[in-house]
């Protein structure tokens, strides 16, 4: 079945809310693998973090959802199924002592997209006029650039 050509920025909005909905759901995918791939203590602890904070995301675009009268559908993520695949390549070849700064590489890799997938559907969503569902995406946006500082922080710490 061929898609639906979007022609509204409603309908390119809804596609987007799907996909970021799949984006979330290959990010608590990739948070598990990382939390089994990692030695560090510290790294397992945040990776289990970032995923209960991975759950309440998807529950606020499960209310956008409902907010905008949409049914709970998902869209390809070829970005998140991307960087996932990458991260499980070089963890796979990568001797163990390195899997605690691949882990950091891709999971910061993976907050970059999200956070750029939230600022589009953030201001598509105050352009439609729903402060509302603007209001979750942005308490969401707020998570993963924290996660981004977090992870950027660590990084540069295990690499000095």
């Amino acid at each position: 079945m061929a898609q639906q050509k979007l022609e509204t920025p409603e309908e390119l909005f809804h596609y987007q809310l799907r996909s970021a909905r799949t984006m979330e759901q290959h990010s608590l995918e990739s948070l598990d693998e990382l939390h089994a791939a990692v030695s560090d203590t510290k790294l397992k602890k945040m990776f289990s973090h970032h995923a209960d904070e991975t759950r309440e995301q998807i529950d606020h675009l499960e209310q956008v959802f409902a907010l905008m009268g949409y049914d709970l559908t998902t869209a390809p993520s070829p970005a998140t199924t991307g960087i996932k695949n990458q991260a499980a390549g070089i963890l796979e070849k990568a001797d163990s002592k390195l899997h605690n700064q691949i882990a950091l590489v891709s999971a910061l890799g993976n907050e970059h997209f999200e956070i750029s997938a939230y600022t589009a559907l953030i201001f598509q969503a105050q352009a439609l006029g729903n402060a509302d569902a603007a209001k979750l995406l942005t308490g969401n946006i707020d998570q993963e650039i924290h996660t981004s500082k977090e992870l950027r922080s660590t990084l540069k710490e295990m690499l000095s």
